[in-house]
């Protein structure tokens, strides 16, 4: 009886196997489509403005790109905006771009319409680089930038956005080179900026 037991054991065994090989090199639509969604270069990711137009990002390719969360509502709003704003006026003619993406995840901070967002943003923080439309940044809707983002560069306690103003550095060629904290004044980036200018 002890070699038919066994000899079943190593049948089971060899099928989950041959299971196991066949899911590696067939996986399921919905593993196939996890694995689409986080595209291979941020060159190829499709947003849409504020307005909703769809902007391919391989429009800013040879840009350096500063990538960030933003909210109205947010305790870190005027000082990021006003030290944002520093930046883009020194570097937009240098090759710098500043891409704010507009996020309501984080205690409700950005509660507005695309239209409410663009008038904050524009009249009263009086930004003049890119707002786009209003995303999700965490989750299962992540948008597909933010996925990129962040299998690029994760952060300290997991890879996940932590609060509104998260940056990221882009160089010229798409590649993240850094993410900052949302505590990191963008004044404290320049340097980095600049190098990569």
């Amino acid at each position: 009886m002890y070699p038919s037991i066994q000899g079943k054991s190593c049948s089971a065994f060899f099928l989950g196997f041959a299971l196991l090989l066949f899911f590696i090199k067939n996986p399921p639509a919905s593993l196939r489509n996890m694995e689409q969604e986080t595209p291979e270069s941020l060159y190829d990711v499709t947003v849409k403005d504020i307005g909703g137009a769809d902007v391919s990002l391989s429009t800013y390719s040879g840009k350096v790109l500063l990538i960030v969360n933003v909210a109205s509502k947010c305790a870190l709003t005027h000082t990021n905006y006003n030290e944002m704003n520093i930046l883009y006026e020194k570097y937009k003619d240098k090759g710098f771009e500043i891409l704010a993406f507009p996020c309501n995840q984080f205690l409700s901070q950005e509660p507005g319409s695309n239209e409410e967002i663009q008038d904050v943003a524009c009249t009263i923080f009086k930004a003049e680089f890119p707002i786009f439309d209003k995303i999700e940044v965490d989750g299962k809707n992540a948008a597909p930038l933010y996925k990129f983002l962040k299998s690029k560069k994760g952060g300290f306690f997991g890879d996940s956005i932590k609060w509104n103003f998260t940056k990221f550095l882009v160089d010229k060629e798409g590649k993240v080179v850094q993410r900052y904290s949302p505590t990191t004044s963008p004044m404290k980036i320049e340097e980095d900026i600049q190098k990569l200018l």
